[in-house]
């Protein structure tokens, strides 16, 4: 995979194309959920979903009902999602404390989350905490997230910085999780994990085939019907 695919996207800046992953992935929410946007790209989701979208947003340091991320000049500062970014709050909003936010967490009360990753492997593994060597500030939620949420998505480049595979056949750093993730939104195509490995499932516009087959470290399953494009 060419270096230069960490900036662009062909000829897309990848800014433009991560924008575009996160609008796609903000479909996956349906109203009635109550969901939860892991650090990183997750979080940017919020602002693909129609200010008055029925959902219900949470964050494991201690909110439910998440508004738009606000600028800092706009901000309140006392109001922060997990990940350090400043939200806002919607009509129904609730503070409460992380011994609260974590056992609903536990109890299996979240429909959805949608976090970062490292490393995905084809059965569904995810690596998202810890790259040795480098720090950490710790596993926080992920744990419990990846294996209490009903539904685990990811949103992740599909190559790191180097343009090495972030999905592969097996994880190679440690794990959050086994057997967790059931779809990953990359800037180069929507994939589902299925028993029997990576099915790519969608396509971003300008993107071809064979350009997410060289990304992609592990065996891909490929529709022969024509794909989405997204």
């Amino acid at each position: 995979m060419s270096p230069n695919w960490v900036k662009f996207l062909g000829n897309t800046p990848l800014s433009n194309a991560k924008n575009r992953m996160t609008a796609r992935a903000a479909r996956e929410i349906v109203p009635g959920m109550v969901v939860n946007l892991g650090i990183g790209l997750p979080t940017k989701v919020v602002d693909h979903l129609p200010s008055d979208f029925p959902v219900c947003l949470h964050t494991e340091n201690g909110l439910t009902g998440i508004g738009p991320t606000l600028p800092p000049d706009q901000a309140n500062r006392n109001l922060i999602d997990a990940g350090g970014a400043y939200v806002s709050t919607v009509p129904g909003s609730a503070f409460f404390d992380s011994a609260t936010s974590f056992a609903m967490v536990r109890s299996g009360r979240l429909d959805l989350t949608m976090l970062g990753a490292f490393e995905v492997s084809s059965q569904g593994d995810l690596a998202n905490w810890k790259i040795p060597g480098k720090f950490s500030p710790g596993v926080g939620g992920g744990i419990e997230l990846a294996q209490r949420a009903r539904r685990v998505v990811i949103l992740t480049t599909h190559t790191d910085r180097a343009g090495n595979p972030k999905l592969k056949d097996e994880c190679t750093l440690p794990l959050t999780a086994r057997g967790c993730v059931s779809r990953i939104f990359t800037e180069m195509a929507v994939i589902d994990v299925t028993p029997k490995g990576f099915a790519l499932a969608e396509i971003a516009e300008g993107v071809s085939l064979a350009e997410v087959r060289e990304a992609t470290g592990a065996s891909l399953i490929v529709p022969d019907s024509t794909l989405p494009v997204f």
